[in-house]
């Protein structure tokens, strides 16, 4: 293993190496929080690949494979298919808006009254992926040194903090786009290829496995609609994923990149599917599912193949993490914190280095609260489910609502949020954190009570639609401060 600990030693101070880097770059908030809006179309489809596809897509992915075949590719899909959407869509709406959290906004949109409910929900929500994404380096590391569970979480919590607490979306970037090459090395031109041959080929496959193996719809439909519902829709509203938007030089990068990305998570989710059929056929008694990545890696890759894939598994989770990482303490910052100030009558300095000094602080805090609470939960799909369900159920309705429809007002945007949230977790209680009903009832909810409040208050001010249709059009400077400071005088 002498190769494999070099490989991946060598990847981690690279890492390392990138933050240092990156903090040289990110002298001001733009470019700490969003690169300077400044990536082309190489870097955005690069890094935006990278942080929507982490450890639940690539050891998640084999294991839906392992145990449903082919169409276990069906999560990974949904991914892909709402960064399609996103891409196509919204984002070139989204990217001219030069904001920095989908609170802001929703600011924006509505006139200064949904950002902090808003904030909270969003905060919730990438507070929890950090963790589950954090979660899984202990069984990368498991692997690699069979490390303690705690050790292994605080080891790679801790480089992803660092090299994202010292230069933000720039070295969050550059990691990225390393990550996203080393994934695509590891995972789709060395470890698909060679478990298929280890398998026997395709033929072999097909002859040892149930023909349900082979079903694109064998996973059931229930499932792949849940999945539509909580993935691809989450990928439309995700503060994590807005925050890269932002990057984008220009509304063609976000929209052609974001394409390229959406696109290769479509290919990444058939590799992961195809990879996890043939562990099955490899090792048909594994005890768990989710073993199926590791087990393949470990048993039938040769000496530094093995450490360059357990690399990508790396890249996969650390891209992840680092990315609902910076976007809890974005979140955090600018919309809870920030506002509690200005409530209590509290201004701050303005100045670009102590707005970075602020934002660097946040992240580093958050990540100290992330391993923490990595160390405590034991359960990776229950924590996703749980971000997922209070994001889709809490934001989607008053977030498309506000881009799509004018009449939405900031009274409907806010019962939205706080009607579909709180439906969310009581039916949580109800049914059980795995269930469906808890996302398909929220999200109804949500819908009612956004459109019925809407409809029963008075139109969103002239004044306010305005200034957004200013900025959808591209018009207005890059915001230094809050885009609710800019909204309330309109609204009132």
């Amino acid at each position: 293993m002498a190769v494999d600990y070099t490989v991946i030693v060598v990847y981690l101070a690279g890492m390392l190496a990138m933050g240092w880097w990156g903090m040289r770059r990110a002298r001001s908030k733009s470019e700490f929080l969003v690169a300077g809006r400044r990536l082309g179309p190489a870097m955005y489809s690069g890094t935006m690949a990278a942080i929507v596809l982490g450890g639940a897509s690539t050891i998640g992915g084999v294991g839906l494979g392992y145990k449903y075949g082919l169409s276990g590719a069906w999560m990974v899909l949904t991914i892909g298919l709402g960064l399609l959407a996103l891409s196509v869509f919204f984002s070139a709406r989204i990217a001219r808006l030069r904001v920095y959290t989908v609170s802001e906004m929703l600011d924006l949109r509505y006139g200064g009254r949904a950002g902090l409910i808003s904030g909270v929900v969003m905060w919730a929500y990438t507070l929890m992926l950090a963790v589950t994404s954090t979660i899984a380096y202990a069984t990368i590391f498991d692997v690699l040194f069979d490390l303690d569970r705690t050790v292994a979480i605080v080891l790679g919590g801790a480089i992803v903090v660092a090299y994202s607490t010292l230069g933000g979306m720039w070295s969050i970037t550059l990691t990225d786009m390393v990550q996203f090459v080393v994934k695509t090395i590891g995972v789709l031109l060395l470890l698909l290829p060679i478990a298929v041959v280890k398998a026997g080929g395709f033929s072999e496959m097909t002859a040892s496995l149930p023909t349900s193996y082979f079903d694109p719809l064998g996973i059931g439909g229930e499932t792949i609609f849940t999945y539509v519902l909580i993935y691809t829709f989450g990928m439309l509203i995700g503060q994590d994923i807005w925050q890269r938007v932002f990057t984008a030089r220009s509304d063609k990068v976000a929209r052609l990149g974001g394409t390229v990305a959406g696109t290769y998570c479509l290919v990444y989710a058939l590799a992961g599917a195809v990879i996890g059929t043939a562990a099955k056929v490899l090792y048909p008694e594994l005890a768990s599912a989710d073993d199926a990545f590791a087990t393949i890696v470990k048993d039938e890759l040769p000496i530094g193949v093995r450490g360059l894939v357990l690399a990508a598994a790396l890249a996969a989770v650390m891209s992840t993490s680092s990315g609902a990482l910076i976007a809890s303490a974005t979140v955090a910052n600018n919309d809870i914190w920030a506002r509690i100030k200005r409530i209590k009558g509290e201004t701050g300095g303005g100045e670009e280095q102590d707005e970075v000094k602020g934002n660097r602080v946040f992240i580093l805090v958050m990540g100290l609260a992330v391993i923490v609470i990595a160390t405590r939960l034991s359960s990776v799909v229950e924590g996703l489910t749980v971000a997922y369900d209070l994001l889709v159920g809490g934001l989607l309705v008053p977030i498309l609502g506000g881009l799509l429809w004018k009449r939405g007002t900031a009274s409907g945007a806010l019962a939205s949020v706080v009607v579909g949230g709180l439906a969310v977790v009581g039916l949580m209680v109800r049914y059980g954190i795995l269930a469906n009903e808890p996302v398909y009832y929220g999200l109804l909810a949500s819908l009612l009570s956004y459109v019925l409040v809407s409809y029963a208050t008075k139109p969103t001010d002239a004044a306010v639609l305005a200034v957004w249709r200013e900025r959808l059009a591209g018009a207005g400077a890059e915001p230094t401060e809050p885009v609710a400071a800019e909204a309330a005088p309109a609204h009132s």
